[in-house]
This record gives C-alpha cells, sequence and structure tokens, in this order.
C-alpha cells in the first residue's frame, strides 16, 4: 500500500467536506460530548448519498472483509470494512471531522491524564498508526434485517486508538425498519451503569466515545467506561456506516 496516496483523499473532496460540516454549532457539539460522551449531527448526508453508501455494501470490490457477527459472538447480523482507497465521500468526512473531534479528544485525555495527545491532521496521526503496524482501514458498512442487533462492544484494534467515532444511520427509521435503535452505555465506578439511547433519522450522523471518557466529580474527573451498540430490529433493514479514526493491526 502506497503510505501517501492510498489513505489521504484529494484537497477537493475534503474541501467539500468541510462545508458541508462548517455550518453545525460545534462548541455546543464539544459541551454534548463533554456531559453525555455522544453528540448528534442532523442531516449530515442526504437521502440519496445514504442510498448510495448503502447500495456499496454487495460490491465486493470496495471491501477488504466480510464479518458475520454471530460467528464471533457479537451478536447478529453482518458488516464489511472499507479498504484503501476510501470512497470519496467517506474519506473527506473522515478527514474534515478529524480537527473537530482532536481538540475534545486532546481535552479528554489531558483531564485522565493520559500523555498522548493528537495531531492537527489525520494523516499524521494515521502515520503513527501505520509505524505501529496498524495499516488497515476500519471504516465500515453494516447492515441488519429482522431480529438482528449488535451486542456492546468497543472498536479498539492496536494500541493507539482515538477516543471518538462516528456513525450514519443511512435507512429511514419507521419506512426502512423498525427497531435497531443506538445504545451507549457509561459503567461508573461504584455505581449503576446509564444507559442512552440516541434517536436518528436517515443521513444523521452520531459521535460517542470508543472507550473512556472523563468525568468531572466532587473530588476532580475520573475515568468512565463506555461500550455501544444496536438494539433487535423488529422489522425491514437497517444499513449504517461507521467512521473510526485509528486504523487496524
Amino acid at each position: 500500500m502506497n503510505a501517501v496516496t492510498d489513505f489521504i483523499p484529494a484537497a477537493q473532496v475534503v474541501k467539500s467536506a468541510e462545508q458541508r460540516l462548517a455550518g453545525y454549532d460545534w462548541a455546543a457539539f464539544a459541551d454534548e460530548m463533554n456531559c453525555f460522551g455522544c453528540a448528534t449531527l442532523k442531516g449530515v448526508l442526504s437521502p440519496e448519498e445514504c442510498r448510495d453508501l448503502a447500495a456499496l455494501y454487495p460490491q465486493e470490490k470496495h471491501f477488504r472483509s466480510h464479518i458475520h457477527m454471530a460467528r464471533h459472538g457479537f451478536g447478529k447480523g453482518e458488516y464489511r470494512y472499507f479498504k484503501y482507497p476510501l470512497p470519496d465521500l467517506l474519506g473527506g468526512l473522515r478527514t474534515a471531522l478529524w480537527p473537530k473531534l482532536a481538540g475534545v479528544a486532546n481535552s479528554w485525555n489531558e483531564r485522565m491524564g493520559i500523555d498522548q495527545r493528537y495531531p492537527e491532521a489525520h494523516a499524521d496521526f494515521l502515520r503513527q498508526c501505520h509505524e505501529a503496524g496498524q495499516k488497515r482501514p476500519t471504516p465500515l458498512l453494516l447492515q441488519y434485517v429482522t431480529g438482528d442487533f449488535n451486542c456492546l462492544h468497543q472498536d479498539l484494534y492496536g494500541d493507539l486508538a482515538f477516543p471518538i467515532q462516528v456513525a450514519f444511520l443511512l435507512s429511514e427509521p419507521g419506512r426502512d425498519f423498525t427497531g435497531g435503535e443506538f445504545v451507549l452505555t457509561e459503567q461508573r465506578p461504584r455505581m449503576q451503569s446509564r444507559a442512552e439511547v440516541v434517536p436518528l433519522k436517515q443521513g444523521d450522523a452520531v459521535a460517542f466515545a470508543v472507550h473512556n471518557r472523563p468525568v468531572q466529580g466532587s473530588r476532580g474527573n475520573y475515568r468512565v467506561n463506555l461500550r455501544h451498540g444496536v438494539s433487535r430490529v423488529r422489522s425491514g433493514q437497517r444499513h449504517t456506516v461507521g467512521i473510526i479514526f485509528h486504523d487496524a493491526k
């Protein structure tokens, strides 16, 4: 794999994604992330873009692997990991979202006493991943049908892991499927776990903590552990695309 051109999208692709994201209130987004460990971005993708991305699923040429969840105890359903180069829409969004998220991630690490700091450009972080032997792309396209679900989990693929990821709902709730809610749980020290169900419409994105996030307590910051999943799809078919910012071994 070419270490430069294969994972860096073209400048015009990134510029288009940056323009798409420019109208959101990123200060409010950061507040939501700090308060709840997740935040939504409404209508990032158009219905046509959602349909086009979902239509990639049966096309083998776009993917490096195909996972059936039941075989691994992950739940029921399936997903495919994209290969490099990513589709322009995903590659552009992955690059353009990075600086919006890196500031939150660096703040979290400082509050949790973690030394890792993330560079301004996503390509620089990917180079760090590749130098550490994490060279396989992690953006993925998920497909669920009636009865499918995704167990609570964390997407950690190596020693280097960016603490925030983003998922886009490609299907329309109530029309394409029912059930299948995005679920986030937060395990707090010496307390019962907190659950968050995030309502999404077609084209919406949810950003959320991959593993840990800081919470302000009476004696300073402490870490909470998060997991995410998808509840049972009651009817229809549900597609989601996920953007994970670290690569895998």
